[in-house]
């Protein structure tokens, strides 16, 4: 049975590339950490994006706390895959 946290959260295969996001958007978890990694506040997050509410904003960041390291660890394979693509294209280059 899902949480009270995961019932506004959802990952789609054909949005986002199956990122997790916010019910509803196309704003993904991802986006919301990273943010909130570079130093902005909830309220900060939300006076940039406008249309996303501060409760929103919040369940992100309570999900994302509950399973850091699961995310992180996934993140972090994420981000391999895509250097490692990015390097593939520069090595093919003429």
């Amino acid at each position: 049975m899902p949480t009270v946290l995961e019932t506004n959260l959802v990952r789609t295969p054909d949005v986002c590339g199956g990122r997790l996001r916010i019910d509803g958007t196309r704003m993904t978890v991802n986006q919301i950490v990273s943010m909130h990694k570079q130093g902005l506040s909830a309220e900060q997050i939300v006076a940039q994006y406008p249309q996303r509410t501060l409760g929103e904003i919040y369940t992100v960041l309570a999900w994302y706390y509950a399973h850091q390291g699961a995310f992180d660890d996934e993140l972090a394979a994420e981000t391999a895959a895509e250097e490692e693509a990015r390097q593939a294209i520069e090595q093919a280059k003429p």
